[in-house]
């Protein structure tokens, strides 16, 4: 969709935020996420909680020894809804973050596609990372399946975190991005990023506002993402220029 589509089809600030829920540990825990999201998109594919199990099963079969990190690189930055013994800043390298998986559901529609952050191959990734307590290692993560594992896209991977001096700090679970999936969107040129941002709203709120969050959340952690800014900007001239609502 273009902004001048968006435009045209009436797309106004109520709308983009008329069922908007907010992601919270309570939404999380009553499992009604999926209703939600089904809404925006009937015929999207959804992972189901049978298939969140097995993929949180088979990433704690091959967990390493210590303690259970989490790795933050979006909207956990801002807003975790785990509960966590400790939070840190944290460098993972070898992935980068990228807004490379297409979407249309939490924060898009069928009709208004978005785009959301994933961790693509390459580079390096500074975020927010969170050690969660041995006893209840399993009961975050099914949360965290719950709200990270909705359509199909990510990959739950560990990998190696460090600190800001370059320090091991431990194994972490990130969700990286699947390359191979057709929802994979790495090749999208930066004027379509920018318009999906601008444009897509689903039941979760609008993409201008996930960006706009993270990039504030990054820039509270002491995290500089000079990418994120500029997006912001761009986002928020397309949504002047073309008389929509800045979401922003």
């Amino acid at each position: 969709m273009t902004p001048s589509d968006a435009r045209s089809n009436g797309f106004t600030r109520e709308q983009s935020h008329r069922h908007a829920s907010a992601l919270t540990r309570g939404l999380l825990e009553s499992g009604v996420l999926d209703t939600l999201v089904a809404a925006d998109d009937p015929g999207a594919r959804l992972v189901t909680e049978k298939e969140r199990l097995a993929s949180l099963h088979e990433t704690l079969a091959i967990r390493p020894r210590g303690d259970v990190w989490v790795f933050g690189y979006g909207s956990l930055v801002w807003n975790p809804a785990i509960d966590a013994v400790e939070r840190r800043i944290a460098r993972v390298d070898g992935w980068h973050r990228s807004f490379c998986l297409s979407i249309t559901t939490l924060r898009a529609t069928a009709d208004r596609p978005g785009v959301m952050l994933s961790l693509d191959r390459g580079g390096s990734c500074h975020g927010a990372a969170y050690r969660l307590a041995p006893d209840a290692v399993e009961h975050e993560l099914r949360l965290l399946w719950r709200r990270e594992m909705v359509v199909p896209g990510y990959v739950p991977r560990w990998v190696q975190i460090a600190d800001a001096n370059g320090d091991p700090i431990g194994a972490a679970i990130a969700f990286t991005t699947d390359s191979t999936h057709p929802q994979y969107a790495g090749s999208l040129e930066d004027a379509c990023i920018a318009c999906r941002l601008a444009t897509a709203a689903g039941s979760l709120g609008s993409a201008a506002d996930y960006l706009r969050r993270t990039c504030e959340g990054l820039q509270a952690a002491g995290i500089s993402d000079p990418e994120l800014s500029r997006l912001v900007d761009v986002v928020r001239k397309i949504q002047q220029d073309h008389d929509l609502p800045v979401l922003l």
